[in-house]
């Protein structure tokens, strides 16, 4: 079976039709579908339509609960003042759907043991990096929401692509659908096959050009939103 796995929608719609084109068997969404972007009322209605299990990202659960994401300072600003966007376009079915969204998602598929969930075992605002020590992993692994028993850990949150090992744990991250942060605009995911546990990561053009007029007409901070996805980072 093939698992489109994505992750960190930020709002940008032409970035989600675009990945979810990619032949799949599968999608499971880790989380954060608002904040930055656009269009956060459409990413939901389309992730809803084609029924596709979704982690409580940060982001997800600042808006739901009016609390704060616990993002990194350099951000920051720029979520606080999209937050107050994005409540103004959700209505109430929008909102307790991000209320109701689980912290995690554990999946055994031909054998494959998967444990999904936003950010580290531990919690939803921990980033797991290509340069975070295996000692860090493995004591948010020990310290989990529930004891892991898989051997594949599913996480976003950092917006960077990552296939990893540790022991015989392997590690994977799709990378950021609509909020690439390692300097590729291009919409990033992955491809997980159940048959062999290989995973494929993607990038794919789409239409930024329509998501940053959308931002320009209708966001704060429409300058430096627009070249944040520009850079991709």
């Amino acid at each position: 079976m093939r698992i489109l796995l994505i992750a960190d929608i930020h709002a940008n719609y032409e970035a989600l039709e675009t990945v979810l084109e990619i032949p799949h068997d599968r999608v499971i969404c880790l989380g954060d579908i608002v904040d930055y972007g656009p269009d956060p009322d459409k990413c939901i209605d389309l992730l809803r339509m084609k029924e596709i299990p979704v982690i409580r990202g940060n982001h997800d659960n600042a808006v739901a609960f009016k609390v704060d994401c616990q993002c990194g300072y350099k951000y920051k600003h720029l979520s606080i003042a999209t937050r107050e966007y994005t409540w103004e376009i959700l209505d109430k079915s929008g909102m307790e759907y991000l209320q109701n969204l689980p912290l995690l998602i554990r999946e055994e598929i031909d054998g494959k043991r998967l444990y999904l969930t936003h950010a580290s075992p531990r919690s939803m605002f921990e980033y797991i990096k290509p340069e975070t020590t295996d000692e860090e992993i493995q004591n948010m692994i020990n310290e989990a929401m529930e004891p892991l028993e898989a051997e594949f850990l599913v996480v976003g949150h950092s917006h960077i692509p990552m296939n990893r090992k540790l022991g015989n744990l392997k590690i994977i991250n799709p990378g950021s659908v609509g909020q690439p942060r390692d300097g590729d605009p291009r919409a990033s995911c992955a491809i997980f096959d159940t048959e062999n546990g290989k995973v494929e990561h993607l990038r794919l053009d789409y239409d930024i050009e329509s998501v940053c007029t959308k931002i320009k007409e209708r966001m704060p901070h429409p300058d430096e939103l627009i070249a944040i996805l520009r850079r991709g980072y």
